[in-house]
């Protein structure tokens, strides 16, 4: 008798790019499912054993990996639990020749396998993997000429003034595929623009609405649930007075076009909301004073609990924006391990790390999970898209953003600390929750640990994202200059091409002072030379670090404490 082949894990994977067709009984996954099955049971003698975990993504395209089950697949492959991914079609994997050499290079790493049931190819010799490549080549062509035939449709269908779906606005209905007038609600879009040239302020005009009851379109969903009916946020009042929608316009990539649905309100009207707002804008004096608006005031805090209140100094014209630790504001000295952090970096790396959070679908599908909406992810995931495009591009909201979604700010030396209100994301992302109760989640906090250090280069103060590491160091032109230039000093000293410090200083135009100071970096530790020459020293070794310490102690033991502290 011979041995038994070893056991080999397999797990089938299947996707579809729209979710038409899921709800029947026996659907395109079920299908996939079935064929794999199949094949695995065909392989038993070979040792292969399905597992019965399933990895399904239904309604999600293959030109990213950005996809709940892949994902999750991807993570138990690297935890050892599976040998061998089965699709029906390489296609079903990705349809992008860059993320097939990732997922390549993660199969490989994790010594698993994987085998499209439909397409027999061997990936051990040049001619399969090239055989592997021209079909992935197709696969990925074929989603990017979908994808410019549909875009070609719809910029051709809005010229010619058609509606391309999407939610229908305050004011219309669509029947047919287009939009006809509600009477009641472009009545309502009417009242709207008079109050606003009556008011002469958006802000005034949302009190007044608010106050007469007046809401949002309400939308029923394909699963019952609603959306809308709720009162009419600013921006949205902003769109309403701007759009050239109700007109009986379409606009599409900056152009206008003439539209086939009827105008709600008359030339005259539209003209003079336009002019209102445009006179009601805010001048260049008010912008710049907006732009630099403290984003972050009342969220920062220090390592012992202080706040960090944001000033400013202004040197030759130009202000320079910081958060500074509350205690150095009234006295700098009586607190020394205050902070005093660069604005403009620490807003940009907290702005950039939110909306990265809301823009990862994986986390948004696990987070939206916990609640039971499930069957609202896309809604969530494109309503994320939005509020994260709100934090990055739009100013004059994101303070108002910014506190709903983030309870508290850490700032250390090292480390920050973000800590996010899940239940203010959720209320956000899911606002028409049917039964009208808050959510209720496993985790209302989610703290993120950024690494990251404010060190001073010259006479500013930069941040540093991550850890000093071998990696993440460059070369410091600036230090190695110094340290070559005081061994040719050395040098030449001792092969007689000078015979002082004096003569030196004349040569190169410099004190003798200096070099006397200076010229004792020919003899650093070797491997502090080594470290500053291959760029892996601390970034707290700078020139400036350097000429504070000058002149250097002769010993390296001593060199390490002043240098690498």
């Amino acid at each position: 008798m011979t041995d038994r082949p070893p056991v080999r894990r397999c797990a089938i994977y299947t996707r579809k790019s729209s979710d038409e067709g899921l709800e029947q009984s026996f659907n395109s996954l079920d299908a996939q499912r079935d064929a794999c099955a199949a094949y695995i049971a065909s392989q038993r003698l070979e040792g292969w054993v399905l597992v019965e975990k399933q990895y399904d993504d239904g309604g999600l395209s293959g030109g990213s990996l950005k996809r709940p089950a892949i994902q999750t697949l991807l993570a138990d492959m690297a935890k050892g639990e599976i040998d061998i991914v089965v699709v029906y079609k390489v296609d079903r994997l990705t349809r992008s020749l860059a993320d097939f050499a990732k997922l390549t290079e993660l199969f490989d790493k994790n010594q698993a396998s994987f085998v499209a049931v439909t397409q027999q190819f061997n990936t051990s010799t040049s001619m399969g993997r090239l055989t592997l490549n021209v079909l992935l080549s197709f696969a990925q062509f074929e989603r990017e000429v979908a994808g410019e035939r549909i875009r070609d449709k719809i910029a051709a269908s809005k010229r010619r003034g058609m509606w391309m779906g999407g939610h229908p606005p305050l004011g219309y209905d669509v029947k047919d595929r287009k939009l006809v007038v509600n009477e009641q609600e472009a009545e309502r879009v009417r009242h709207i623009c008079t109050r606003y040239l009556e008011l002469q302020s958006v802000r005034a005009l949302k009190k007044d609405l608010d106050a007469s009851g007046i809401r949002s379109k309400r939308h029923i969903w394909k699963d019952g649930t609603a959306h809308g009916g709720v009162p009419i946020s600013r921006g949205a009042l902003y769109l309403i007075l701007k759009s050239p929608l109700y007109r009986g316009l379409i606009s599409h990539k900056g152009q206008i076009h003439q539209g086939e649905h009827e105008p709600i309100i008359d030339e005259d009207l539209f003209a003079a909301v336009q002019a209102t707002l445009d006179s009601q804008g805010p001048g260049e004096t008010a912008r710049k004073k907006r732009a630099s608006l403290a984003l972050l005031k009342g969220l920062l805090f220090d390592g012992k609990g202080h706040g960090l209140q944001p000033t400013h100094s202004n040197k030759h014209g130009r202000k320079y924006s910081y958060y500074v630790s509350a205690p150095m504001l009234r006295d700098v000295k009586s607190y020394p391990d205050g902070l005093r952090v660069p604005a403009a970096d620490l807003e940009k790396l907290i702005l950039g790390t939110l909306a990265a959070r809301l823009r990862d679908e994986t986390w948004l599908t696990a987070l939206v999970s916990q609640v039971d909406e499930a069957s609202r992810i896309n809604q969530v995931i494109d309503a994320a898209s939005v509020l994260a495009s709100e934090v990055e591009r739009q100013p004059i909201m994101k303070t108002e953003i910014l506190n709903k979604l983030i309870r508290r700010i850490g700032v250390s030396t090292k480390t920050i600390k973000l800590q996010i209100d899940m239940v203010a994301v959720l209320k956000q992302l899911l606002p028409n929750r049917t039964d009208g109760t808050p959510p209720e989640i496993m985790e209302p906090v989610l703290e993120i640990a950024i690494a990251g250090q404010f060190i001073r280069c010259g006479k500013q103060v930069r941040l540093v994202i991550g850890n000093d590491d071998i990696d993440q160091a460059k070369p410091d032109d600036r230090l190695i200059r110094e340290v070559v230039r005081a061994q040719r000093w050395f040098d030449d000293l001792l092969n007689g091409r000078a015979s002082s410090i004096t003569e030196l200083a004349k040569r190169d135009k410099c004190s003798a002072p200096y070099i006397s100071r200076k010229i004792n970096l020919a003899f650093l530790a070797p491997d502090i030379l080594q470290s500053i020459i291959a760029g892996t020293q601390p970034r707290s070794l700078t020139q400036e670090r350097l000429k504070k310490v000058c002149p250097l102690p002769i010993s390296w033991q001593e060199q390490h404490a002043v240098l690498l502290a």
